[in-house]
């Protein structure tokens, strides 16, 4: 999902696009895995449910804009 948000925004050049991706892809999980140890604070969710919730939404939102 982050490749194709950072794409969005620069372009195709890989040089560009790798290290982007790399960067805001691990800002991603961070704010995932804060996000599940909030949700249920007595126990962890698992990171995977939100990070699935949040991809999926976004490419159910990519099919249908093209």
């Amino acid at each position: 999902m982050v490749p194709h948000i950072v794409r969005m925004f620069v372009g195709g050049d890989y040089f560009r696009v790798l290290p982007l991706s790399a960067l805001l892809g691990s800002i991603f999980l961070l704010w995932a895995d804060i996000a599940a140890r909030t949700i249920m604070p007595p126990e962890d969710m698992p990171i995977g449910i939100v990070t699935g919730l949040v991809g999926g939404i976004f490419f159910v939102w990519l099919l249908r804009k093209k």
